[in-house]
């Protein structure tokens, strides 16, 4: 992968050739994205403008035929690029990626609402299989409500797995970006993720309450867990290196989250929100603030 960010950093024609290359292959718009954002965060918009327009093209061309995910991609991507760029930090590009999340609810939400309430028609009708006997016992009006929610959750989650691409996307455009530059620094970044306390709440209220508030606010539940797991899974990485452990406790991680989402997804969540509270890795007593930016550009 650090043969390809060389690449793309030979010059604009090779960055052109991967950022609308990627953007126009099936399946290889986040690889798009994160090149684009590895210009964004190096060269700045002025230098990058002209190579993104050209990727704006082929996701045009996308959203034409009915596949809007290349374009939001991109476009989410490229502005939380620009809020790092900006000097913010990942705390803020992970909580400004729920606006992203919002808006691509929005736009899933009018683009796919058929195939999607369809879908919600479909679960509807095995809730009392799943859910077993705790179905019969809601009222009707229990009922009516849990079926409207299915709707709202179901584009929630969709765009929250678009807005945990987009975060995705620009991590590995910062990855990039390090290795070329300052090997060593997107780790240190990504190690000191950690929510404020403050934040860390709303974001647990939202989850909880929003849907009290209508069925449409359902979407925040999905939406504000995203950040929530990055910091969780900051949380560990900080771990390993600070206890000096084995890569391997990684892989596992990884190789869980993966197998056991359901429960590992809530698990990174609940630890997040506990780290705010308590900070389990502790005061950094390292003199590393200075060269621990990713961008190499002092």
């Amino acid at each position: 992968m650090r043969a390809l960010a060389d690449f793309i950093m030979r010059g604009r024609v090779q960055a052109t050739l991967v950022v609308v290359g990627c953007a126009a292959l099936p399946l290889l718009f986040w690889l798009s994205a994160a090149a684009g954002s590895l210009v964004l965060l190096r060269r700045g918009f002025k230098d990058a403008s002209g190579i993104l327009a050209w990727a704006l093209l082929p996701a045009l061309a996308w959203w034409f035929f009915g596949e809007p995910r290349t374009l939001m991609v991109l476009l989410g991507t490229l502005g939380l690029a620009a809020v790092l760029r900006a000097g913010h930090s990942w705390n803020r590009v992970l909580l400004f990626s729920i606006a992203w999340g919002l808006v691509y609810g929005v736009v899933l939400g009018s683009v796919f609402r058929e195939p999607i309430e369809a879908l919600a028609q479909a679960i509807e009708k095995i809730l009392p299989q799943m859910l077993d006997g705790l179905y019969q016992q809601l009222s009707v009006e229990e009922r009516a409500r849990l079926g409207g929610l299915i709707a709202p959750v179901l584009t929630g989650l969709i765009a929250a797995l678009m807005q945990a691409v987009s975060v995705m996307a620009l991590m590995l455009g910062r990855y990039w970006q390090a290795s070329l530059y300052n090997p060593g620094g997107f780790g240190r970044e990504f190690r000191d993720v950690r929510l404020p306390l403050l934040p860390a709440l709303v974001l647990l209220a939202c989850m909880l309450i929003g849907p009290n508030f209508g069925p449409q606010m359902a979407m925040l539940t999905p939406l504000c867990s995203v950040p929530l797991v990055f910091a969780g899974l900051a949380l560990i990485h900080g771990l390993v290196a600070q206890k000096r452990l084995s890569r391997f406790w990684l892989v596992g991680l990884y190789v869980t989250l993966v197998l056991f989402m359901q429960l590992t997804y809530p698990l990174l969540v609940v630890l997040a929100i506990v780290d705010s509270l308590i900070n389990f890795r502790g005061r950094r007593v390292s003199n590393d603030t200075d060269n621990g930016s990713a961008n190499g550009e002092g």
